[in-house]
């Protein structure tokens, strides 16, 4: 995504991240201001959560903790590396880190793609319930733990326990995978599954770079759960 002209910015230099958040969650209205960019995060927790209207937030800088918490409907650019939980809980809209993310990216996420340039740590995507992850990178230990549905796609390498104890999420991985959690194994790639990560790596810019048919697959062996076919579409 190309770098925009803001309609707002807040320098937290000089304004406090209370400040910034509040407005960020009042702007509901067609008459607010759709863009906005943020200066001097300096690793500051909770930056851009809860946001619940269609804005564009550009972050100059790292940030801390949980950033994008709860997002719904906003595209918020980070340009530098997250803390823990970045996303964590996001319900719809479009997060990019252009750098790294620490452990628990995209947590519990029911929605939206959260894209991450560089690696993420460990737990990415735990108990994902819907959101679509695109790690450029590596991922860490216990990925997709538990995760119920969504997907997670990995163009580089996995750490251990991927998948431990997964219920519907599902998984692609271009690298090597050290190791598979509980109920967790390699799935065979059909032509459905290259139409849907075509499909997500169109939405995360990368059609065309990508060759598809380089990712395996990994998901439940249904061995831990109480699974019936008849039921697979609610998961």
């Amino acid at each position: 995504m190309n770098a925009i002209s803001p309609d707002l910015t807040f320098d937290l230099a000089a304004t406090s991240l209370r400040e910034l958040n509040a407005a960020l969650h009042a702007a509901t209205g067609e008459s607010n201001a759709r863009r906005w960019r943020v200066l001097n995060p300096n690793g500051r927790h909770a930056v851009a959560v809860g946001i619940n209207a269609p804005l564009t937030v550009e972050i100059e800088g790292h940030v801390g903790y949980y950033c994008a918490g709860m997002n719904a409907e906003a595209s918020v650019i980070i340009h530098g590396n997250a803390g823990v939980g970045l996303a964590e809980n996001m319900m719809s809209g479009f997060v990019h880190v252009r750098g790294d993310a620490s452990q628990a990216a995209g947590a519990t996420g029911h929605g939206g793609l959260l894209v991450i340039d560089g690696n993420a740590s460990a737990r990415c995507g735990i108990s994902m319930k819907g959101i679509d992850i695109v790690v450029k990178g590596s991922v860490g230990h216990m990925s997709a733990f538990m995760g119920q549905s969504g997907s997670l796609i990995v163009l580089g390498d996995a750490g251990e326990a991927l998948g431990d104890s997964l219920y519907e999420a599902k998984l692609f991985v271009r690298g090597s995978v050290k190791s598979l959690g509980a109920d967790c194994i390699e799935k065979e790639l059909r032509d459905e599954h290259k139409a849907l990560l075509a499909e997500k790596l169109k939405a995360a810019g990368l059609e065309g770079t990508v060759d598809v048919s380089a990712f395996k697959r990994y998901g439940s062996a249904r061995q831990l759960y109480n699974f019936h076919v008849d039921n697979a579409s609610a998961y």
